[in-house]
Formats: structure tokens, sequence, C-alpha cells
């Protein structure tokens, strides 16, 4: 595959990358707690809305597009924070393997 042209002017938004950290609670579970790994500039897209009803409550799946600069240690499980919503990362890659950005498909919390 050849190299993919990324313009890095279109990293505009800054995301708070965060890692979940789980905290037993009283009762045998775990409570998710958010933590801060670093501050970075992003592209957004939005791909997809999906309206379903469940438990005969209406919901809606909110999906995205978020390329940044490739960085290690970056997973799927992690999320961006932006203006306020959480993107929980689900998958990551590397758009063109030239090493230079990553291409993360992302599902908005909520």
């Amino acid at each position: 595959m050849g190299r993919l042209f990324l313009d890095p002017g279109l990293l505009r938004w800054q995301a708070s990358l965060q890692t979940a950290d789980l905290l037993p609670d009283a009762s045998g579970g775990a409570v998710i707690s958010w933590r801060e790994v670093a501050l970075i500039s992003v592209h957004l897209e939005p791909v997809s809305a999906k309206a379903q009803e469940r438990f005969g409550q209406r919901e809606a799946t909110v999906t995205h597009r978020v390329i940044c600069r490739h960085r290690s240690g970056l997973d799927r499980g992690m999320a961006f924070v932006i203006n306020g919503r959480r993107l929980i990362i689900r998958t990551v890659h590397d758009p063109d393997e030239g090493g230079r950005f990553l291409l993360c498909r992302c599902e908005e919390e909520g």
C-alpha cells in the first residue's frame, strides 16, 4: 500500500487522551475511573448514528473516526475527551503502515 496523504493541518481539535482505571467497589464489582494520560491534537469525523430500542428505552450509538499522530501506548479501551464528550476507542490501526498517524474508530459514551 502506498503512503496515504494526511494533512497535519487537519489535526485541529485538542483532545484529552484518557485511560480507564478499575477501582473495586463495596459490592464486589468495579467502578471505572478515567485518568488523563496526554493532551493531543486530533482530527474528528462523525461516521454514523444508529437508534435502537433496548429494554423499552430508546438509545443511540454514535461513532466517530479520530486521526492522531502515531504514539506508542494508544490502545483499545482508552478514550478521547473532546468538548466534554468521551469517545471510547474501539479499534486502532496505522492507515498506511508508515508509522506517522493512527486511525481510531470510536464510540461516543452516553
